[in-house]
Parts: C-alpha cells; sequence; structure tokens
C-alpha cells in the first residue's frame, strides 16, 4: 500500500512514522500526483515541533497548519496518475512540479489542478521537488525590497536554501549582490554571481569595502541581530529592508517583515506568480538548485535531523 509520514506527536524528528494509506483519489478540481521527490524544509520540522510562530487565523492553510497534527511536506514533483473531472489541460503520465501543497511526504499525493507546474525536461526530479518554497520565499523578500537591475543588494544568508535562490534571482535581475557567509562557501557564492563577505564583527566595513558605493536594498535570511543592525546601517530606506525571520526587533525596526504571523506579509499572490519565473530559470539554466543529500521515506527523521543540525550548501530531498 501507498505510504505517507507523520507525526505522531509534538517534539523531535523521532516522532515522525511512515504510516500505510489507501491509494488517493482525485476531487472534480483536483489530481493525484504519484510523488518522485519532496523537498525537506525548516517548517517542516517547525510545524510539529512547537517552534512554529503564531500563525494569523486567515492564513492557517496557507502555513501548513491544522486543528490535529500537522502535515507536512509542502512542495513536490512527480507524475499526474489521476485527473478530477473538471481538470483541463492536465493528462495522466503529465510530469510537473507540485506547489503549493500538502502531505508530500508520501507516495501519492492529492493538489487542486492550479497548483501544477509543467517540469521542465531537463529538470531532475530532486530539483524539481524542492524548487519551489525557497524559491517563492527568496523572489518575496526580493519583490518586497524592491530590487532592480539598478540595486545593489545585501543577501544576508547567502548560503542557506533560501540564500543561494535569493543570490541567484537577485543577479537575474541585473542587481550587483553582496552576500554574507562562511568563507567555506565564497567559492560557491561567487559562481552563482554574488561578492561573499565573512559574517561576524566587523561585517558593515567588510560590505563597505566590498560596495563602496553603497547598499540600496537588503534581504535577511538569517535572522541574526547582525543582519538587522547591518542593514539598518547601510541601507538609507528602511522599507527596502526585507527580512523572513529574526527577532521582536524587526517590528520597531520600520523594515518589511514577511511570513503568516500577525502583521506579517504573507506575499501569496508575489509568490504564486513567482512559480512560473523560477520554472523559466529552472528550465533555462539560469537558477541551480543544488541538492546536498536524498533520503528515502522511511528516513524522513534522518533528513530533519540533518537539517536541524546544519548542512553544507544544497537542499535536502527524500525520493519516495
Amino acid at each position: 500500500m501507498p505510504r505517507i509520514v507523520r507525526p505522531t506527536a509534538y517534539g523531535t524528528p523521532d516522532v515522525l512514522a511512515v504510516t500505510e494509506v489507501p491509494v488517493p483519489r482525485a476531487t472534480g478540481d483536483g489530481v493525484v500526483v504519484e510523488v518522485r521527490a519532496a523537498g525537506v524544509n525548516p517548517i517542516d520540522w517547525k510545524l510539529y515541533g512547537g517552534a512554529f510562530h503564531v500563525v494569523d487565523d486567515d492564513h492557517k492553510d496557507a502555513a501548513g497548519i491544522a486543528a490535529s497534527m500537522p502535515a507536512i511536506g509542502l512542495e513536490c514533483a512527480g507524475v499526474v496518475t489521476e485527473v478530477g473531472a473538471e481538470v483541463t489541460g492536465v493528462r495522466v503520465g503529465d510530469e510537473v512540479i507540485v506547489y503549493p501543497v500538502t502531505a508530500a511526504y508520501a507516495d501519492y499525493v492529492t493538489a487542486p489542478a492550479t497548483s501544477l507546474l509543467a517540469k521542465p525536461a531537463g529538470l531532475g526530479w530532486a530539483e524539481a521537488g524542492s524548487l519551489m518554497l525557497t524559491g517563492t520565499t527568496a523572489a518575496h523578500a526580493l519583490h518586497a525590497a524592491g530590487v532592480g537591475d539598478s540595486d545593489t543588494v545585501l543577501v544576508h544568508g547567502g548560503s542557506g536554501g533560501v540564500g543561494l535562490m535569493g543570490v541567484q534571482l537577485a543577479a537575474a535581475r541585473g542587481a550587483k549582490v553582496i552576500a554574507t557567509a562562511a568563507e567555506s562557501n565564497h567559492a560557491l557564492l561567487r559562481e552563482l554571481g554574488a561578492t561573499p563577505v565573512v559574517y561576524g564583527p566587523g561585517l558593515a566595513g567588510r560590505v563597505r569595502v566590498a560596495a563602496p558605493q553603497g547598499v540600496s536594498a537588503a534581504v535577511d535570511f538569517a535572522g541574526t541581530d547582525e543582519a538587522l543592525d547591518v542593514s539598518l546601517e547601510l541601507v538609507a530606506d528602511r522599507a527596502r529592508i526585507a527580512s523572513i525571520t529574526g527577532s521582536p526587533r524587526r517590528a520597531a525596526a520600520g523594515i518589511k517583515e514577511l511570513g503568516y504571523g500577525p502583521g506579517q506579509d504573507a506575499g501569496t499572490e508575489v509568490r504564486k506568480a513567482a512559480r512560473h519565473e523560477l520554472v523559466r530559470h529552472a528550465a533555462s539554466g539560469t537558477l541551480r538548485i543544488l541538492i546536498d543529500t536524498t533520503f528515502s521515506l522511511a528516513e524522513a527523521a534522518k533528513a530533519h535531523e540533518a537539517g536541524l543540525a546544519g548542512h553544507a550548501p544544497g537542499r535536502l530531498v527524500l525520493i519516495p
């Protein structure tokens, strides 16, 4: 029988269990997809770990929050196996990227047809299944900060999952990119079009050297006090600083807070539109999806332990 990974309680990755379920059926406006790859993301363990932020009632569905134990796995790619009676333009056998979706840690997943995008023929399953969540988050942040071809943008956390996407998308827009990262990741960031700088004491000075013309925007994917303070010091217009994570200090700083919490910008329409941009860039090769490690479905807990421990740049992916 098909399998699905679910948390059995709130806690650490050892609460994840693989259970057998019937093959799902498509609703009238939906499809069933046989999952070939599902991206592993921090939100997955935050959903059952008790560390997830408070979420506005209006945004619970979008954030993957449920009244019972939350479903995990918020992006995937696979092959369509059933199409609802009301669906047009999708056929059994189509290779697709599915986002947004819930419960993607499974052999099969159901989704509305509107969540499907055609998988580029040259894109591997692991890359396709882990493209969307970090990609749309990065695209949302760049949009919120108004990053364009005349900008110099500071990317905090440039070698993380979202940061690697942000660096490449900003470079594709023609912006000059300064990215913070450990020195071990600097060569990779240069390959992706960024000027890397080491985070830590003296960061503002190092950024000034790397960008003597100044920094016009900043996107914070690190969430540290250093990232906030340096952004405020270097970017004149606080409306051009966007952050996806960090302390409550952000609210008082007057920057743009992105997410599903109270007073934050969920960017639902921006993220929806960004999906098509991401597919185009991935298909053309201007956007690289770096894969670190793949795991079997039964190794979901192991994948989460690796994510919590930190790892080399690149995505963690489940391959059912």
